[in-house]
């Protein structure tokens, strides 16, 4: 699938407030690291690189979400296709 440049913002909204739906937050940090999905004290976490690029932040999104088990959730198959075709690779 071949995604514009102008729809990452969107998708990028879209995966954040699927992740929030789950049960997790989603936290933008600077640092050195990438990003991932975590626990921290029993709550559900997503951190994202601030400073990555829409394309890793999303990429990073997806892979967090596939950790969650969004296999059990409602998902616009546009969104859906995303999630798949990234995580496949």
């Amino acid at each position: 699938m071949k995604i514009k440049e102008k729809e990452f913002e969107s998708i990028l909204q879209d995966l954040k407030q699927l992740a929030q739906e789950m049960g997790a937050k989603v936290r933008f940090e600077r640092g050195d690291f990438k990003g991932g999905y975590c626990l921290l004290r029993d709550d559900k976490t997503i951190v994202i690189n601030k400073l990555s690029t829409l394309q890793k932040k999303i990429m990073i999104l997806t892979t967090a979400l596939k950790d969650l088990g969004i296999n059990d959730h409602y998902i616009q198959p546009k969104i859906r296709e995303i999630i798949d075709e990234i995580t496949e690779k």
